[in-house]
């Protein structure tokens, strides 16, 4: 399988605000580009994604296998397997993709990182069938190739790695797995001696902690209606354990509690005083219910789904790391890394009061560059006129 060809943009609207100072690398690293060459629907597609992004179009335009490409990415730079990331590695074969000689089909997904080393682009290939495995990978920098790897013997489980020296040996040559992603392999193998060994630790480094980080969620209201078990307290990707989460954050932090109280109380239908959390005696369970300030509790069982998934989505925004049941780089200080949240079906329920409040607050909490977001919508007419919106239209075409 050969490296994917340039790809091409699909349309997207630029911010509403275009800063007018010269452009400087971030501080911290974050994914600029998601490039989907050969991905489920996808064909030489290149994805913006800014601060706040929001991927817009109709049912099967492929919104979902974006993010769950940018998710397998995540996990892979986190040092998990194939098998792990692509949990069904033949789903994401384009359908009309044909096998070569050798039977064999596949996939090919990329990503631009920015930060202090400067944009790192990152391209892998990927063999579906017959076995799961890297066929091909490469990260660059300045058009300079930092690492490249292929698969030269298709009976051995290693693919060639070779990646730059510069210095009297220009290239180090070696063996890495074909189950797992060797850009995060390399600050184990490259010794940092060199200028150029240096450069390759630097952008491989920038690279995994960019892709780190990541949170995909998508609330489901129905396991947020009863009680939950009391448990770490951590919240998972369908929002299901809400209730225990509830619990934790009214007591940890009172000044984030209050501003999602206010988050709640302008999305949901009804007064709300506050949002309560408590143990049920003797059941080792929690319950959630929306205080009025009358006397009156409301409990969750009794909200819409659209209003469920809107709770749930300010929870996610107001939080981090610590909260959201994530696996953060911890070798890297707190204020060089980023949060991403995928959010599919971003809209979905939402009345158009919600959309709005919520899609408010998401660029509040990514405008303070901790939290970056990505999200999945039927439609972006919405949001026109928001600051700090990039909306990238796909269609089924």
């Amino acid at each position: 399988m050969s490296q994917p060809p340039a790809p091409a943009s699909p349309a997207a609207t630029p911010p509403a605000s275009t800063p007018s100072a010269p452009l400087r690398h971030p501080d911290r690293p974050r994914l600029t580009e998601l490039r989907l060459a050969a991905f489920t629907t996808h064909r030489r597609a290149a994805i913006p994604l800014g601060p706040l992004t929001l991927l817009a179009g109709p049912s099967g335009c492929g919104k979902t296998s974006a993010l769950r490409a940018y998710e397998a990415l995540a996990r892979l730079g986190g040092g998990a397997v194939l098998g792990e990331a692509f949990p069904d590695p033949v789903a994401c074969v384009p359908e009309r993709a044909r096998p070569d000689a050798q039977h064999r089909r596949g996939f090919r997904i990329g990503c631009t990182a920015d930060g202090p080393a400067g944009p790192v682009r990152l391209d892998l290939a990927v063999q579906a069938e017959p076995e799961l495995r890297v066929v091909g990978e490469r990260l660059t920098a300045d058009g300079l190739i930092l690492l490249e790897t292929a698969l030269r013997d298709p009976g051995k489980r290693a693919v060639q790695a070779a990646w730059h020296t510069a210095g009297p040996t220009p290239v180090t040559r070696g063996p890495l797995p074909d189950d797992r992603l060797g850009t995060a392999l390399l600050p184990l193998r490259v010794a940092g001696k060199t200028p150029g060994q240096r450069r390759v630790l630097a952008a491989a480094e920038q690279m995994v902690v960019a892709l780190r980080s990541v949170f995909a969620c998508d609330p489901q209201p129905a396991r947020m209606r009863g009680p939950v078990p009391s448990g770490s307290g951590r919240l998972l990707g369908g929002c299901g354990n809400l209730a225990d989460v509830l619990e934790r954050t009214r007591t940890e932090c009172g000044r984030r509690h209050a501003l999602f109280v206010a988050a709640v109380r302008a999305g949901c239908a009804g007064p709300v005083a506050d949002v309560l959390a408590r143990a049920e005696e003797g059941t080792g369970t929690v319950r959630a219910t929306l205080d009025r300030g009358d006397g009156v509790r409301t409990d969750l069982r009794r909200l819409g789904d659209g209003e469920l998934r809107y709770v749930a989505l300010a929870l996610v925004l107001l939080t981090g790391p610590g909260v959201l049941e994530v696996d953060p780089a911890g070798e890297v200080p707190a204020a060089l890394q980023t949060l991403t949240v995928l959010a599919d079906g971003f809209d979905r329920g939402l009345d158009g009061r919600q959309r709005l409040e919520l899609l408010r607050l998401a660029a509040r909490m990514c405008d303070r560059g901790h939290i970056r977001l990505v999200g999945a919508v039927s439609d972006a007419s919405w949001a026109a006129g928001t600051e700090g919106v990039t909306v990238v239209h796909l269609n089924r075409d």
